[in-house]
C-alpha cells in the first residue's frame, strides 16, 4: 500500500520498505542516493501553507528551557561558559561563549547523530562522509522547520506507572489514546510533540538527584517503548520528527542487550533507517497547559536549527503559535 501525499511526495507503508538484518525495514534512498534531510523533505511548501493557517491567537509559546536549567548537563555533556568583557571604555558590551555542547539542553538531534550500524548511517551513508558533512545539521538549518505539531499530553500515564523520573514505557496504545483524548488526527508531515512531564519534575529535584540524572548510565526517564511496533507506528504516521520534554524520545535506559537489536535502542532505526528528526529535552509544559484550557492539541510549530556545517546537533530555537 502507498500512501498518496500532498504536494506529490508518496511514502510506502512500514510493511512495504525493504527487510534488512536484525529485521529492521529500512527507508533509504526514498528521497534519493545523496539525500541529506531525511523525512523533512515532507515539509512541502503545501504543508506549510496549512500550518501557518492554524495561527488565530498570535499566542506564541517558546519551547527552549534556559541554558543552565539542566545542570550538569545530562550525557556527560559539558557546562557552557560565558564571559562578558567591555569595548570602547565601557560604552558597549559583548560577550564569548565557550565549551558549548549543542546538544545539552532542548536540542534536534541531526539525523547524522547515530548510526544504524557500524559505519552505516541513513541511507547507507560512511563514518567518513557524516564527517564529511553528510547528514549534518545545517541541511535541515538552510531550510528551516515550519510544521504543523500535534500535542500528546501523556504525563498522566506516566504519573500513574512510576512518575517522570522512572523508565516508564509507552506504547502505541498509550499514544493512541492521547490522540483519541486530544480528538485529533496526524497527517502526513505533522511533528509529534509528546509530553511526559520530564522537565517539570527535573526543575525540583535536588543537587544529588540532579548529578545521578547526568549520568547515562544512571539516567532513568520516560519515552517511547524499544519495539518494532513503536517505528511500525511511527513510520506509518509518515511524521519527519518526534520532539519530547525527556531526554531521550524512547524510555531511558535503553536495552542495547545483543539480543534486542535492532529494536532495543530506538535512536538506531528512527534516525539511522527512517531519517526521522528527534528533538529531546523541550520545554512543553506551558503549550499543554494551553492545550488543556482551550481543548485544541495543534500548533504551528517553527524551528531554526543551527546553520553550523558538520553539526551533529543544535538548540532547538523553537517556538509554538497558536
Amino acid at each position: 500500500m502507498v500512501e498518496p501525499a500532498r504536494d506529490g511526495v508518496r511514502l510506502p507503508a512500514y510493511r512495504d520498505l525493504p527487510l534488512v538484518e536484525g529485521g529492521a525495514r529500512s527507508a533509504w534512498h526514498l528521497f534519493g542516493a545523496e539525500d541529506s534531510l531525511g523525512l523533512m523533505n515532507l515539509l512541502t511548501a503545501g504543508r506549510i501553507v496549512d500550518a501557518v493557517r492554524l495561527v488565530r491567537r498570535g499566542a506564541v509559546f517558546p519551547l527552549d528551557v534556559r541554558s543552565d536549567y539542566l545542570h550538569p548537563a545530562l550525557f556527560g555533556r559539558g557546562a557552557p561558559r560565558r564571559t562578558t568583557f567591555e569595548l570602547r571604555g565601557g560604552v558597549a558590551l559583548d560577550d564569548v561563549h565557550d565549551n558549548v555542547y549543542p546538544q545539552a539542553g532542548s536540542q534536534w538531534d541531526a539525523i547524522g547523530h547515530v548510526a544504524f550500524a557500524p559505519d552505516r548511517f541513513y541511507n547507507g551513508r560512511t563514518l567518513n562522509e557524516v564527517r564529511s558533512g553528510a547528514l549534518t545539521i545545517d541541511h535541515w538549518a538552510a531550510r528551516g522547520i515550519v510544521a504543523r505539531t500535534v500535542v500528546l499530553d501523556l504525563a498522566e500515564v506516566v504519573d500513574a506507572r512510576g512518575g517522570p523520573g522512572a523508565s516508564v514505557s509507552l506504547g502505541v496504545t498509550d499514544l493512541d489514546e492521547a490522540l483519541r483524548a486530544a480528538r485529533i488526527e496526524v497527517h502526513t508531515g505533522d511533528v509529534l510533540l509528546l509530553h511526559t512531564g520530564f522537565l517539570q519534575w527535573y526543575g525540583d529535584q535536588d543537587a544529588a538527584t540532579r548529578a545521578r540524572m547526568s549520568r547515562r548510565d544512571l539516567l532513568t526517564a520516560p519515552g517511547l517503548e524499544h519495539s518494532e511496533e513503536m517505528a511500525e507506528y511511527l513510520w506509518d504516521l509518515h511524521v519527519p520528527a518526534v520532539v519530547t520534554d525527556g531526554p531521550a524520545v524512547e524510555v531511558w535506559p535503553p536495552d542495547e542487550r545483543p539480543e534486542a537489536w535492532p529494536f532495543g535502542f530506538l535512536h538506531q532505526i528512527l534516525l539511522g533507517q527512517f531519517g526521522m528528526g528527534l528533538g529531546e529535552l523541550w520545554w512543553l509544559y506551558d503549550l499543554v497547559e494551553d492545550c488543556r484550557r482551550t481543548g485544541s492539541y495543534d500548533a504551528l510549530l517553527i524551528s531554526a536549527p543551527m546553520n553550523t556545517p558538520g553539526g551533529l546537533g543544535s538548540p532547538a530555537n523553537a517556538l509554538a503559535i497558536r
